[in-house]
Parts: structure tokens; C-alpha cells; sequence
């Protein structure tokens, strides 16, 4: 079995955004694997977010 990943990249920062991709993926099948927030220096919020998700094969 080989393991495959998938990064998906979004600007919008908000939990129903988060939530829609975690859900759109995982019913995909693919598994949660890490996710990463973006911030600038001036804003603690984050303004980008990467979600990688893996599948194995």
C-alpha cells in the first residue's frame, strides 16, 4: 500500500469554512493529518490555513 496526501489551501479562516473542509474530505475518505495557520505580523488571527490530509492506497 502506498500513502497519498492532499493539501488543501483557503484564505478564509473561520470554523464553518474549516468544518466544510474537514467534512467535504473526510467523507472522501481521506484522514486528517496536520493543519497549519498563516498569520501576519500585524493580526494574531490567522489569514490563510493549509489542511493536509493522507489516503492510503
Amino acid at each position: 500500500m502506498s500513502l497519498s496526501y492532499k493539501v488543501v489551501e483557503t484564505s478564509t479562516v473561520t470554523d464553518e469554512s474549516l468544518e466544510k473542509i474537514l467534512n467535504e474530505w473526510a467523507a472522501q475518505g481521506w484522514q486528517l493529518e496536520d493543519i497549519r495557520f498563516v498569520t501576519r505580523e500585524a493580526s494574531r488571527r490567522p489569514g490563510m490555513a493549509f489542511i493536509t490530509f493522507t489516503k492510503e492506497e
